[in-house]
């Protein structure tokens, strides 16, 4: 329970005046619940002459505040019973229980209706705080973890939690609340029987949390093969095309049955455990009331004055009344270790470190900076920490400049660009942005002056419109058309259905991919960068779309700096710079006939091109 106390600290705090009236309320119900049990005891006593006492209305004193309320009730009953008679009194008595009956469940509904929205805003800001969190992880996170296993923490693991730990606070709540005025009740009428009680509850209480502890352990395993699971399916939707293809639907078939039979054990045994909850707490809360009954029977039996017939059946009654809430908190214990082995998942993700933090003390970029250079110093880069994939890269890219940098696949290019806006640090060396150290700018700052255009353009499923304005709330319709007309697609998107107001299917599955590249290349142009990087920004298309594609890209290079990744050397010919890379080193740099008069590794790459 101490893992959900933090948690209750963490995500329950700003719901903290939900949780004192609900307590408020939960009071009131014990309170009334506890008046209707001592209502019914002399109203049954006197009705039917068990109890041939004469009251007299005694005088309020605080000594003996409940004494006195007890006295008085019965003197007033017992007047209406000679007044009225019996049956009148009777139905004026039913009445005004059931008067108070509607007063208690009214009081144990607002306390509930208080801890709802607790309950689904904790929800909501544990679903909120994975996803802010999500967005603002390096890359170099997901690079580690598989994508349905953190899809399955957003939406399994806090589905969990919402029906598990969220949903036991009511009773977290009402429940103690309920026990320990029961408690106090039985106090007041037999100490000696309530101690016998709380040294049983210990034992009860150990029994039932041994089973629970275990069951945490066995939902952590089964929230971790879901997200196996989930993993599974979204790797072979996405390449569904290559199961076919290579008839290899038997073997993802018998991965994916080999994955479900271990979900399917798990949830077995754990099922079978939750099960076990009610049944063991239904037989040790009988146990605990023939033990009882025997225990006081024998003091009533023995003669002694500690304890009345009529005020042992009152203690009873309160005390089974007590096994029911007891029951539902130790059904509670077993619910919140389910909860909290999900939360354990979710916070792998929530506790995430990210190491690329704006600095302490950030320089600002001049205004009038003009057009941008990049510096790369003595950069060495490893991923693992111990192969280097860059190796003592110094390179300039000056203002408006295009440089390409090409290279054999594996050899470190897109490495290479990935250090400029920080999608990685640097292990050794520095990267300098008009002078300036990347790690001494804002991250924001230092990405608000790229523009990238990948190889496999990244579209969302949204209007055309949305997805070329992407990031710019402040985008007008003529800006956006403006940007499409430079990157080509003016003329195709208003033959679509809606215009730049259709929507494109995910990832932009209703395009081709020349047109999927043309918005890309838009959004960029639309965001007016001062440095832009070009990572095979054409590799994937047609000759025809490739030309379109092209000459929107040499519209958007112009004048801008520039850094080109091409395996096609003849998109880069007339490069101002071009740059060799080979087992993370460059090797050669010069212009395009520079480097074909060289005869090295450059000119065999045109000459394998050209055979």
């Amino acid at each position: 329970m101490k893992d959900f106390f933090k948690f209750m600290l963490r995500f329950a705090a700003p719901y903290k005046w939900n949780i004192v009236i609900s307590v408020i309320f939960n009071l009131l119900t014990a309170f009334l619940t506890l008046f209707s049990f001592a209502f019914i005891m002399p109203i049954l006593r006197m009705l039917f002459g068990l109890d041939t006492q004469e009251y007299q209305y005694m005088a309020f004193e605080w000594g003996n505040f409940v004494g006195c309320i007890t006295n008085n009730f019965n003197y007033y009953v017992s007047k209406m019973i000679v007044d009225l008679g019996a049956s009148p009194t009777l139905l004026f008595l039913c009445g005004s229980l059931t008067v108070m009956t509607l007063f208690k469940v009214l009081s144990a509904y607002t306390s509930e209706w208080f801890t709802i929205p607790m309950q689904n805003g904790v929800t909501r800001d544990i679903r909120n705080s994975m996803y802010f969190k999500i967005v603002s992880l390096p890359i170099g996170f997901f690079t580690n973890e598989k994508k349905g296993d953190i899809m399955a923490r957003m939406s399994g693991d806090v589905a969990e939690v919402q029906s598990s730990v969220m949903s036991s606070i009511f009773s977290l709540v009402k429940y103690p609340i309920l026990i320990i005025s029961y408690l106090v009740a039985m106090i007041a009428i037999s100490w000696e029987l309530t101690l016998f009680v709380f040294i049983m509850l210990p034992m009860i209480g150990t029994l039932l949390g041994v089973v629970g502890r275990k069951l945490k352990q066995q939902n952590l395993q089964g929230q971790e093969r879901f997200g196996s699971i989930l993993s599974n399916i979204e790797e072979t939707i996405g390449g569904l095309r290559i199961v076919k293809a290579f008839n290899a639907e038997k073997q993802m078939e018998r991965n994916f049955s080999a994955e479900t039979q271990d979900l399917y054990r798990i949830h077995n045994s754990m099922s079978r455990r939750y099960a076990l909850a009610h049944p063991m707490s239904e037989f040790l809360g009988t146990l605990a009331v023939a033990i009882i009954l025997w225990f006081g029977g024998t003091i009533i039996l023995s003669g002694s004055e500690s304890i009345d017939a009529s005020s042992f059946i009152y203690f009873m009654v309160i005390f089974y009344s007590l096994i029911n809430p007891a029951k539902e908190l130790s059904k509670t214990s077993y619910t919140i270790q389910k909860g909290m082995a999900a939360m354990e998942r979710i916070d792998k993700i929530l506790g995430a470190v990210n190491p690329i933090q704006d600095p302490a003390a950030p320089r600002n970029l001049p205004e009038d900076r003009g057009k941008s250079s990049v510096s790369f110093r003595d950069v060495s880069f490893s991923y693992d920490g111990e192969r280097d994939v860059l190796s003592h890269i110094d390179l300039e890219v000056k203002p408006g400049k295009t440089v390409a940098i090409v290279g054999q696949s594996g050899s470190g290019k897109s490495t290479l660009v990935d250090l400029i806006p920080r999608f990685w640090d640097v292990k050794r060396g520095e990267i300098l942005v008009d002078g300036i150290n990347v790690k001494n700018l804002r991250v924001k700052d230092l990405r608000s002056l790229m523009g990238n255009v990948n190889q496999e353009a990244i579209l969302f499923n949204d209007t055309i419109f949305n997805n070329i304005a992407f990031g710019d709330k402040s985008a007008t319709q003529e800006e956006v058309e403006a940007a499409a007309r430079i990157a080509n697609a003016h003329d195709f998107i208003m033959h679509t259905e809606n215009g730049y107001q259709t929507v494109i299917g995910d990832r932009g599955c209703r395009l081709s991919g020349g047109q999927r590249q043309r918005i890309s290349i838009a959004r960029a142009i639309l965001k007016n960068p001062s440095i832009l990087i070009l990572d095979e920004a054409t590799s994937a298309l047609d000759t025809e779309s490739e030309r379109l594609v092209q000459d929107a890209l040499e519209k958007l290079m112009k004048d801008r700096t520039t850094i080109v990744i091409a395996h096609r050397l003849s998109t880069i010919v007339n490069a101002d710079m071009i740059c060799v890379l080979q087992d993370g080193k460059i090797v050669e740099t010069g212009t395009h006939s520079e480097l074909i008069g060289l005869g090295g590794i450059y000119s065999r790459l045109v000459d394998m091109q050209q055979v």
